[in-house]
């Protein structure tokens, strides 16, 4: 059985943790996340932010990481079809169960599920 410290002689070299560290720089400073070192999924988290991110360094700099650690470019991808908002996957027209939602008698959009109360009073 492989230890996370033998997966991750990697950095041990002084020019892959310069661009892990600039890395988590760029993912701080834009998604206010910080990254540390011992996580146990660091590289999968690495991967994700630098997929959402709009930062050209940041993507530079996973890239320019990724053709160094061969290990890093043989991790999964995510479905890049489902949109997602904030790590969240985001749905289109349809409620928690992936069902359209129903229309509003008048046709003016989906109808309200619950009763909305403000100030004590049931409001439309």
């Amino acid at each position: 059985m492989a230890t996370m410290a033998s997966e991750r002689s990697w950095l041990f070299d002084p020019k892959l943790l310069k661009l892990v560290h600039q890395c988590r720089r760029l993912i701080q400073s834009e998604f206010g996340v910080r990254l540390h070192l011992t996580e146990e999924h660091l590289e999968q988290r690495l991967a994700s932010y630098a997929e959402q991110s709009r930062s050209e360094h940041l993507s530079r700099a996973w890239t320019a990481l990724k053709e160094q650690v061969p290990d890093l470019g043989t991790m999964e991808k995510q479905d890049s079809a489902d949109r997602k908002y904030r790590g969240r996957a985001l749905t289109d027209s349809k409620d928690g169960n992936g069902q359209p939602d129903e229309e509003a008698p008048g046709g003016s959009g989906p109808a309200r599920k619950t009763k909305v109360i403000y100030r004590g009073q049931v409001v439309g």
